[in-house]
């Protein structure tokens, strides 16, 4: 687990995590976008758009789950996403 308060993950760092995951669920308020990194492909500037913020980070709250990556946060997904 890594603060993000006290250690930013800029974007030129995001490479490490993406070799790390298959899949990103990311929100921008209540719309969430899901990229399947193996079958669809995305380009980089879609990944680009679901993962870094304004600030040239990691946007956060982000979680990885084994192969998959969360990004914001929307209440529905996380209980989809989490259940047991």
């Amino acid at each position: 687990m890594i603060d993000a308060k006290k250690s930013t993950i800029a974007e030129a760092d995001v490479g490490a995590v993406l070799n790390e995951v298959d899949q990103i669920y990311s929100t921008r308020g209540r719309t969430v976008e899901h990229l399947d990194l193996k079958r669809d492909k995305p380009s980089k500037a879609e990944i680009r758009h679901a993962i870094i913020g304004p600030s040239g980070n990691l946007r956060a709250p982000a979680v990885r789950l084994g192969r998959t990556l969360l990004i914001g946060f929307e209440e529905g997904m996380y209980d989809k996403l989490l259940e047991p």
